[in-house]
């Protein structure tokens, strides 16, 4: 039985996974992370009002729509949507009130006058830049990934 499960347990390389494996994953991993701070999640089929799962306290029943992402970004389509965006970056995860952060990086210029937003109604960033940092940290969840 051992020699079987060794099979059935080999890790996977996080990299050779597609788009939508890679959404599956992050979708397990943050689940296990907010389990941590008493939150079951749900996941949703079919985006339900830009959200991708629901994170529900255990105690409060206050629940998060939370849309999943690759990277800190901004979309003109989820506001008004009382949406979370969750991304994780390096060994950290966020997860940000996106329209509560929003007018703070858009008033660092950070995004003003780009095609990606006035034109295309979205903006990622790469990776979160060093003048926006102090804005994103209240938003890292103080637990690290488990690579």
């Amino acid at each position: 039985m051992e020699a079987k499960l060794n099979i059935l347990l080999k890790k996977v390389s996080y990299e050779s996974l597609n788009s939508r494996q890679q959404e599956t994953y992050n979708f397990q991993k943050i689940s296990g992370v907010l389990a941590d701070f008493g939150y079951l999640t749900i996941r949703l089929s079919d985006d339900w009002n830009g959200a991708d799962f629901i994170a529900q306290h255990f105690k409060s029943k206050e629940f998060l729509k939370v849309q999943l992402k690759g990277r800190l970004c901004f979309y003109k389509k989820y506001q008004g949507k009382d949406l979370y965006i969750c991304f994780r970056e390096a060994s950290f995860w966020y997860l940000y009130p996106h329209d509560e952060l929003l007018p703070k990086v858009h008033s660092s210029g950070s995004m003003s006058g780009t095609k990606s937003w006035d034109k295309l109604g979205g903006y990622s960033f790469p990776s979160i830049p060093r003048q926006l940092e102090g804005l994103v940290l209240p938003y890292r969840i103080p637990a690290k990934i488990d690579a």
